[in-house]
């Protein structure tokens, strides 16, 4: 199973409630990194491994206040170039 990136938009007004909601997250079985991003820092990015996202929304909502999914998608590995290599001719 490939890992997933859960974008969910949390309704947080404080910082009190953003440690709340990340520690909830964090704590949930799969998950392997929790982040915030929007504008307002409204919104967790969660990377895992089989994450429920339907019961962690429930969860969500019940502790910190309306959360709303945006996004569920696979992670993209990012494909490093190889370096180019310098060939010497000699005369």
């Amino acid at each position: 199973m490939a890992k997933q990136k859960i974008v969910i938009k949390v309704e947080m007004s404080c910082d009190k409630c953003r440690w709340k909601a990340m520690r909830l997250v964090a704590t949930t079985g799969g998950a392997s990194s929790v982040t915030l991003a929007g504008d307002g820092k409204d919104q967790l990015v969660v990377v895992g491994n089989g994450v429920n996202f339907i019961k962690l929304i429930a969860a969500l909502r019940k502790k910190v206040g309306h959360a709303t999914l945006v996004t569920v998608g696979e992670v993209k590995e990012e494909e490093k170039p190889e370096p180019a290599t310098a060939a010497v001719v000699e005369y």
